[in-house]
Protein backbone atom coordinates (compact mmCIF):
# COMPACT_ATOMS: atom_id res chain seq x y z
CA UNK A 1 0.00 0.00 0.00
CA UNK A 2 2.94 2.70 0.99
CA UNK A 3 4.79 1.71 -2.50
CA UNK A 4 1.15 2.47 -4.46
CA UNK A 5 1.06 5.49 -2.37
CA UNK A 6 4.29 7.13 -3.58
CA UNK A 7 3.37 6.12 -7.02
CA UNK A 8 0.13 8.15 -6.30
CA UNK A 9 2.05 10.82 -5.67
CA UNK A 10 5.08 11.04 -7.88
CA UNK A 11 1.92 10.87 -10.30
CA UNK A 12 0.23 13.85 -9.05
CA UNK A 13 3.91 15.81 -8.30
CA UNK A 14 3.93 15.08 -12.13
CA UNK A 15 0.24 16.22 -12.99
CA UNK A 16 1.07 19.36 -10.88
CA UNK A 17 3.72 20.68 -12.61
CA UNK A 18 1.73 20.27 -15.96
CA UNK A 19 -1.14 22.63 -14.06
CA UNK A 20 1.41 24.68 -12.27
CA UNK A 21 3.78 25.50 -15.18
CA UNK A 22 1.01 25.64 -18.18
CA UNK A 23 -1.79 28.94 -17.72
CA UNK A 24 -5.05 27.75 -18.25
CA UNK A 25 -4.93 23.97 -17.76
CA UNK A 26 -6.51 23.98 -13.87
CA UNK A 27 -6.48 21.34 -11.23
CA UNK A 28 -9.81 20.88 -11.61
CA UNK A 29 -10.03 20.26 -15.42
CA UNK A 30 -7.58 17.21 -14.42
CA UNK A 31 -9.34 16.14 -11.40
CA UNK A 32 -12.25 15.94 -13.44
CA UNK A 33 -10.20 14.41 -16.09
CA UNK A 34 -9.42 11.64 -13.55
CA UNK A 35 -13.28 11.34 -12.10
CA UNK A 36 -14.00 10.77 -15.66
CA UNK A 37 -11.98 8.12 -16.63
CA UNK A 38 -12.04 6.45 -12.44
CA UNK A 39 -14.29 3.62 -14.17
CA UNK A 40 -11.21 2.01 -15.87
CA UNK A 41 -8.65 3.40 -13.65
CA UNK A 42 -10.68 1.10 -10.45
CA UNK A 43 -10.13 -1.84 -12.20
CA UNK A 44 -6.75 -1.36 -11.61
CA UNK A 45 -6.55 0.99 -8.34
CA UNK A 46 -8.44 2.41 -5.30
CA UNK A 47 -9.99 5.68 -4.90
CA UNK A 48 -8.14 6.36 -1.91
CA UNK A 49 -5.26 5.98 -4.85
CA UNK A 50 -6.46 8.33 -7.16
CA UNK A 51 -7.57 10.91 -3.96
CA UNK A 52 -3.69 10.83 -3.31
CA UNK A 53 -2.94 11.51 -7.06
CA UNK A 54 -4.83 14.16 -7.23
CA UNK A 55 -3.62 15.46 -3.59
CA UNK A 56 -0.32 15.54 -4.81
CA UNK A 57 -0.86 17.51 -7.78
CA UNK A 58 -3.53 19.95 -6.36
CA UNK A 59 -0.27 20.88 -3.68
CA UNK A 60 2.25 20.95 -6.09
CA UNK A 61 0.47 23.46 -7.97
CA UNK A 62 0.04 25.78 -4.94
CA UNK A 63 3.80 25.70 -5.04
CA UNK A 64 4.22 26.16 -8.64
CA UNK A 65 1.41 28.40 -9.83
CA UNK A 66 3.82 31.35 -9.22
CA UNK A 67 5.97 30.81 -11.62
CA UNK A 68 3.96 31.42 -14.52
CA UNK A 69 2.43 34.37 -12.52
CA UNK A 70 5.52 36.16 -12.06
CA UNK A 71 7.86 35.28 -15.63
CA UNK A 72 4.76 35.43 -17.62
CA UNK A 73 2.37 37.73 -16.12
CA UNK A 74 -0.42 34.66 -16.45
CA UNK A 75 -1.71 34.07 -13.13
CA UNK A 76 -3.87 31.32 -11.86
CA UNK A 77 -6.82 33.39 -10.44
CA UNK A 78 -5.80 32.21 -6.97
CA UNK A 79 -2.49 34.11 -7.76
CA UNK A 80 -3.43 37.55 -9.28
CA UNK A 81 -2.09 39.41 -6.62
CA UNK A 82 1.66 38.20 -7.08
CA UNK A 83 1.40 39.92 -10.55
CA UNK A 84 1.82 43.42 -9.41
CA UNK A 85 4.75 42.81 -6.98
CA UNK A 86 6.18 39.61 -8.47
CA UNK A 87 6.15 41.41 -11.67
CA UNK A 88 8.14 44.15 -10.57
CA UNK A 89 10.36 42.11 -9.41
CA UNK A 90 11.35 40.57 -12.38
CA UNK A 91 12.00 44.07 -14.07
CA UNK A 92 14.58 44.63 -11.75
CA UNK A 93 16.19 41.34 -12.30
CA UNK A 94 14.74 39.47 -8.97
CA UNK A 95 12.40 36.85 -10.88
CA UNK A 96 13.87 33.64 -8.72
CA UNK A 97 13.62 35.94 -5.40
CA UNK A 98 10.10 36.55 -5.92
CA UNK A 99 9.11 32.74 -6.51
CA UNK A 100 11.46 31.69 -3.53
CA UNK A 101 9.29 34.48 -1.28
CA UNK A 102 6.22 32.45 -2.34
CA UNK A 103 7.92 29.05 -1.84
CA UNK A 104 8.57 30.35 1.58
CA UNK A 105 5.46 31.38 2.63
CA UNK A 106 3.44 27.97 1.23
CA UNK A 107 5.81 25.44 3.09
CA UNK A 108 5.85 28.17 6.47
CA UNK A 109 2.15 28.12 6.38
CA UNK A 110 1.89 24.07 5.37
CA UNK A 111 4.03 23.58 8.38
CA UNK A 112 1.79 25.35 11.19
CA UNK A 113 -0.88 24.14 9.35
CA UNK A 114 -0.36 20.69 10.04
CA UNK A 115 1.03 21.35 13.57
CA UNK A 116 -1.92 22.75 14.67
CA UNK A 117 -4.33 19.89 13.17
CA UNK A 118 -5.77 18.50 16.19
CA UNK A 119 -6.53 22.44 17.45
CA UNK A 120 -8.23 22.84 13.62
CA UNK A 121 -9.91 19.54 14.29
CA UNK A 122 -11.67 20.62 17.00
CA UNK A 123 -12.41 24.49 15.96
CA UNK A 124 -13.37 24.44 12.49
CA UNK A 125 -16.65 22.32 13.55
CA UNK A 126 -17.61 25.16 16.01
CA UNK A 127 -16.56 28.08 13.78
CA UNK A 128 -18.36 26.81 11.04
CA UNK A 129 -21.49 25.95 13.38
CA UNK A 130 -21.55 30.07 14.37
CA UNK A 131 -20.57 31.24 10.60
CA UNK A 132 -22.99 29.13 8.33
CA UNK A 133 -26.15 31.12 8.32
CA UNK A 134 -24.38 34.09 8.15
CA UNK A 135 -21.99 33.52 5.29
CA UNK A 136 -24.13 35.79 2.60
CA UNK A 137 -23.56 39.04 4.90
CA UNK A 138 -20.28 38.47 5.38
CA UNK A 139 -19.21 38.00 2.02
CA UNK A 140 -21.06 41.60 1.59
CA UNK A 141 -18.89 42.66 4.31
CA UNK A 142 -16.14 41.49 2.96
CA UNK A 143 -16.41 43.04 -0.70
CA UNK A 144 -17.19 46.27 0.56
CA UNK A 145 -13.75 46.30 2.84
CA UNK A 146 -12.13 45.24 -0.61
CA UNK A 147 -13.65 47.94 -2.60
CA UNK A 148 -12.69 50.58 0.13
CA UNK A 149 -9.63 49.57 0.13
CA UNK A 150 -8.84 51.10 -3.17
CA UNK A 151 -9.68 54.68 -2.03
CA UNK A 152 -9.30 56.74 -4.98
CA UNK A 153 -10.83 54.29 -7.54
CA UNK A 154 -13.69 52.96 -5.20
CA UNK A 155 -16.33 53.40 -7.97
CA UNK A 156 -14.65 51.54 -10.61
CA UNK A 157 -13.77 48.91 -8.56
CA UNK A 158 -17.52 48.72 -7.76
CA UNK A 159 -18.15 48.69 -10.69
CA UNK A 160 -16.37 45.93 -12.10
CA UNK A 161 -17.10 44.02 -9.26
CA UNK A 162 -21.30 44.59 -10.63
CA UNK A 163 -20.03 43.82 -14.15
CA UNK A 164 -17.95 40.76 -13.50
CA UNK A 165 -20.56 39.67 -10.80
CA UNK A 166 -23.57 39.97 -13.71
CA UNK A 167 -21.35 38.16 -16.51
CA UNK A 168 -20.73 35.50 -14.03
CA UNK A 169 -24.42 35.09 -13.16
CA UNK A 170 -24.86 34.61 -16.98
CA UNK A 171 -21.91 32.13 -17.63
CA UNK A 172 -22.59 30.13 -14.60
CA UNK A 173 -26.53 30.05 -15.38
CA UNK A 174 -25.79 29.04 -19.26
CA UNK A 175 -25.86 25.31 -20.90
CA UNK A 176 -22.10 26.21 -21.42
CA UNK A 177 -19.05 23.10 -20.78
CA UNK A 178 -16.88 24.15 -18.14
CA UNK A 179 -18.17 27.52 -18.08
CA UNK A 180 -15.17 28.70 -15.13
CA UNK A 181 -12.74 28.01 -17.64
CA UNK A 182 -13.26 30.63 -20.13
CA UNK A 183 -14.51 33.05 -17.99
CA UNK A 184 -11.53 33.00 -15.50
CA UNK A 185 -8.90 32.27 -18.13
CA UNK A 186 -10.16 35.37 -19.69
CA UNK A 187 -10.50 38.04 -16.47
CA UNK A 188 -7.33 36.58 -14.79
CA UNK A 189 -5.01 35.28 -17.64
CA UNK A 190 -5.26 36.43 -21.43
CA UNK A 191 -6.18 39.61 -20.01
CA UNK A 192 -2.66 40.21 -18.38
CA UNK A 193 -0.86 38.82 -21.59
CA UNK A 194 -2.55 41.54 -23.35
CA UNK A 195 -0.83 43.82 -21.22
CA UNK A 196 2.20 42.29 -21.27
CA UNK A 197 2.44 42.59 -25.13
CA UNK A 198 1.21 46.11 -25.16
CA UNK A 199 3.57 47.76 -22.94
CA UNK A 200 6.26 45.60 -24.97
CA UNK A 201 7.51 44.21 -21.69
CA UNK A 202 11.51 43.17 -21.88
CA UNK A 203 13.10 41.01 -19.07
CA UNK A 204 16.63 42.30 -17.92
CA UNK A 205 18.92 40.13 -16.84
CA UNK A 206 17.88 37.78 -14.10
CA UNK A 207 20.13 37.71 -10.55
CA UNK A 208 20.31 34.40 -9.12
CA UNK A 209 19.94 35.43 -5.56
CA UNK A 210 17.97 34.41 -2.10
CA UNK A 211 15.51 36.84 -0.11
CA UNK A 212 16.65 38.46 3.08
CA UNK A 213 14.02 38.91 4.65
CA UNK A 214 13.34 38.43 8.73
CA UNK A 215 12.20 35.13 10.48
CA UNK A 216 10.35 36.74 12.97
CA UNK A 217 8.15 38.69 10.07
CA UNK A 218 8.16 35.85 8.22
CA UNK A 219 6.49 33.75 11.07
CA UNK A 220 4.29 36.59 12.06
CA UNK A 221 2.71 36.28 8.67
CA UNK A 222 2.30 33.09 8.73
CA UNK A 223 0.61 32.89 11.67
CA UNK A 224 -1.99 35.71 10.00
CA UNK A 225 -2.21 33.36 6.74
CA UNK A 226 -3.44 30.68 8.50
CA UNK A 227 -5.86 32.18 10.64
CA UNK A 228 -7.21 34.49 7.93
CA UNK A 229 -6.82 31.11 5.25
CA UNK A 230 -9.12 29.32 8.12
CA UNK A 231 -11.83 31.89 8.19
CA UNK A 232 -11.87 32.09 4.72
CA UNK A 233 -12.16 28.12 3.79
CA UNK A 234 -15.92 29.39 5.00
CA UNK A 235 -16.28 31.67 2.44
CA UNK A 236 -16.75 30.65 -0.79
CA UNK A 237 -15.65 32.54 -3.20
CA UNK A 238 -12.62 34.23 -1.24
CA UNK A 239 -9.38 32.83 -3.06
CA UNK A 240 -6.26 33.19 -1.81
CA UNK A 241 -5.92 36.95 -3.65
CA UNK A 242 -9.06 38.48 -1.53
CA UNK A 243 -7.51 36.84 1.43
CA UNK A 244 -4.44 38.40 1.30
CA UNK A 245 -5.95 41.76 1.03
CA UNK A 246 -7.53 40.68 4.75
CA UNK A 247 -4.68 39.41 6.20
CA UNK A 248 -2.04 42.80 5.13
CA UNK A 249 -4.94 44.75 7.11
CA UNK A 250 -4.31 42.56 10.57
CA UNK A 251 -0.41 44.11 10.44
CA UNK A 252 1.27 47.35 9.54
CA UNK A 253 2.10 48.44 6.26
CA UNK A 254 4.36 45.31 4.76
CA UNK A 255 6.84 45.19 2.07
CA UNK A 256 6.41 44.12 -1.09
CA UNK A 257 8.62 40.79 -0.51
CA UNK A 258 6.66 39.75 2.12
CA UNK A 259 3.55 40.44 0.89
CA UNK A 260 4.49 37.59 -1.59
CA UNK A 261 4.92 35.01 1.18
CA UNK A 262 1.68 36.21 2.43
CA UNK A 263 -0.09 35.36 -0.80
CA UNK A 264 2.05 32.26 -1.35
CA UNK A 265 1.44 30.89 2.01
CA UNK A 266 -2.33 31.46 1.27
CA UNK A 267 -2.62 29.51 -1.14
CA UNK A 268 -1.56 26.46 -0.01
CA UNK A 269 -3.57 26.70 3.48
CA UNK A 270 -6.55 27.40 1.04
CA UNK A 271 -5.81 23.87 0.25
CA UNK A 272 -4.65 21.96 3.90
CA UNK A 273 -7.70 23.69 5.42
CA UNK A 274 -9.76 22.10 2.83
CA UNK A 275 -9.01 18.07 3.54
CA UNK A 276 -9.82 18.69 7.05
CA UNK A 277 -12.85 20.89 6.24
CA UNK A 278 -13.86 17.77 5.01
CA UNK A 279 -13.12 15.38 7.36
CA UNK A 280 -14.92 17.82 10.10
CA UNK A 281 -17.91 19.32 8.10
CA UNK A 282 -18.54 17.38 5.23
CA UNK A 283 -17.95 20.36 3.19
CA UNK A 284 -15.73 20.38 -0.23
CA UNK A 285 -13.83 23.84 -0.34
CA UNK A 286 -12.52 24.08 -3.94
CA UNK A 287 -12.96 21.87 -7.12
CA UNK A 288 -10.47 19.45 -6.55
CA UNK A 289 -10.99 18.48 -2.88
CA UNK A 290 -15.20 18.30 -4.54
CA UNK A 291 -13.81 15.20 -6.67
CA UNK A 292 -11.98 13.77 -4.04
CA UNK A 293 -15.03 13.76 -1.89
CA UNK A 294 -17.14 12.15 -5.12
CA UNK A 295 -14.54 9.24 -5.10
CA UNK A 296 -14.61 8.50 -1.36
CA UNK A 297 -17.84 9.35 0.33
CA UNK A 298 -16.94 8.66 3.84
CA UNK A 299 -13.34 10.28 4.96
CA UNK A 300 -12.44 9.18 8.47
CA UNK A 301 -9.73 10.01 10.61
CA UNK A 302 -7.40 7.43 9.33
CA UNK A 303 -7.85 8.88 5.77
CA UNK A 304 -7.97 12.60 6.67
CA UNK A 305 -4.00 11.08 7.80
CA UNK A 306 -3.31 9.50 4.95
CA UNK A 307 -3.70 12.68 2.79
CA UNK A 308 -2.04 15.05 5.05
CA UNK A 309 0.73 12.59 4.81
CA UNK A 310 0.23 12.79 1.58
CA UNK A 311 0.68 16.72 1.77
CA UNK A 312 3.69 16.59 3.37
CA UNK A 313 5.37 14.24 0.98
CA UNK A 314 4.09 16.27 -2.51
CA UNK A 315 4.96 19.45 -0.69
CA UNK A 316 8.57 18.37 -0.28
CA UNK A 317 9.15 17.74 -3.81
CA UNK A 318 7.15 20.48 -4.78
CA UNK A 319 9.52 22.87 -2.89
CA UNK A 320 12.59 21.07 -4.37
CA UNK A 321 10.87 21.40 -7.89
CA UNK A 322 9.91 25.29 -7.67
CA UNK A 323 13.93 26.24 -6.54
CA UNK A 324 14.84 24.16 -9.62
CA UNK A 325 12.44 25.82 -12.24
CA UNK A 326 12.36 28.93 -10.90
CA UNK A 327 16.34 28.72 -11.60
CA UNK A 328 15.78 27.43 -14.98
CA UNK A 329 13.01 30.44 -16.14
CA UNK A 330 15.79 32.79 -14.57
CA UNK A 331 17.91 31.57 -17.39
CA UNK A 332 15.91 31.42 -20.00
CA UNK A 333 13.46 34.13 -20.01
CA UNK A 334 15.84 36.80 -21.29
CA UNK A 335 16.58 34.45 -24.75
CA UNK A 336 13.11 34.02 -25.70
CA UNK A 337 11.04 36.28 -27.41
CA UNK A 338 8.67 37.36 -24.08
CA UNK A 339 5.75 38.83 -26.88
CA UNK A 340 5.90 36.08 -28.77
CA UNK A 341 5.65 33.61 -26.09
CA UNK A 342 2.76 35.49 -24.69
CA UNK A 343 1.41 34.93 -28.00
CA UNK A 344 1.30 31.49 -28.18
CA UNK A 345 -0.03 31.16 -24.38
CA UNK A 346 -2.73 33.18 -25.91
CA UNK A 347 -3.44 30.73 -28.61
CA UNK A 348 -3.35 28.04 -26.18
CA UNK A 349 -5.82 29.21 -24.13
CA UNK A 350 -7.85 29.97 -27.28
CA UNK A 351 -7.63 26.39 -28.49
CA UNK A 352 -8.32 24.71 -25.13
CA UNK A 353 -11.20 26.91 -24.70
CA UNK A 354 -12.74 25.98 -28.09
CA UNK A 355 -12.08 22.46 -27.53
CA UNK A 356 -13.36 22.32 -23.94
CA UNK A 357 -16.12 24.86 -24.02
CA UNK A 358 -17.09 25.33 -27.78
CA UNK A 359 -17.43 28.45 -29.81
CA UNK A 360 -20.10 30.09 -27.39
CA UNK A 361 -16.76 29.40 -24.66
CA UNK A 362 -14.80 31.51 -27.37
CA UNK A 363 -17.09 34.59 -26.98
CA UNK A 364 -17.40 34.65 -23.41
CA UNK A 365 -13.51 34.04 -23.38
CA UNK A 366 -13.18 37.61 -25.04
CA UNK A 367 -15.90 39.44 -23.34
CA UNK A 368 -13.89 38.63 -19.80
CA UNK A 369 -10.81 38.95 -21.58
CA UNK A 370 -11.96 42.80 -22.42
CA UNK A 371 -13.49 42.97 -18.76
CA UNK A 372 -10.04 42.03 -17.53
CA UNK A 373 -8.05 44.86 -19.95
CA UNK A 374 -10.06 47.17 -18.15
CA UNK A 375 -8.62 47.19 -14.15
CA UNK A 376 -5.13 47.64 -15.59
CA UNK A 377 -6.14 50.25 -17.50
CA UNK A 378 -7.31 52.31 -14.55
CA UNK A 379 -4.71 51.23 -12.52
CA UNK A 380 -6.43 49.85 -9.60
CA UNK A 381 -6.41 45.36 -8.21
CA UNK A 382 -8.06 43.07 -10.45
CA UNK A 383 -9.06 40.66 -7.55
CA UNK A 384 -12.40 43.03 -7.96
CA UNK A 385 -13.60 40.84 -10.68
CA UNK A 386 -13.60 38.08 -8.55
CA UNK A 387 -16.84 39.33 -8.11
CA UNK A 388 -18.23 36.56 -11.23
CA UNK A 389 -18.08 33.86 -8.29
CA UNK A 390 -18.73 35.92 -5.33
CA UNK A 391 -22.02 37.79 -6.53
CA UNK A 392 -23.27 34.30 -7.51
CA UNK A 393 -22.64 32.76 -4.08
CA UNK A 394 -23.60 35.71 -2.02
CA UNK A 395 -27.15 35.65 -3.67
CA UNK A 396 -27.40 32.15 -3.22
CA UNK A 397 -26.78 32.42 0.57
CA UNK A 398 -29.34 35.21 0.91
CA UNK A 399 -32.20 34.15 -1.73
Amino acid sequence: MIFQILIAIIIGVFLGIITGLTPGIHINLISLSILSLSPILLNYTTPLILAIMIIGMAVTHTFLDTIPSIFLGAPDPNQVLTVLPGHRMLLQGKGYEAVILTVLGSLSCLILALSLTPILLMMIPKVYGILKNYIGYILILATLFLICKENKAREWALVFFFLSGILGLLVLNSELTNPLFPLLSGLFGTSTLLISIKNKTKIPEQKISFPKTRSLEGIKLSMIATFVGTLCSFLPGLGPSQAAILASSLTKKIKRDLFLVLVGGLSTINMVISFIALYTINKARNGAVIIISKMIEVIDLDTLFIFLGATIVAASLATLLAVFLARIFSKIMTKLNYKFLCTMIILLITILTVVLSNLFGLFILIISTLLGVLPTLKNIGKNHLMGCLILSITLYFLL
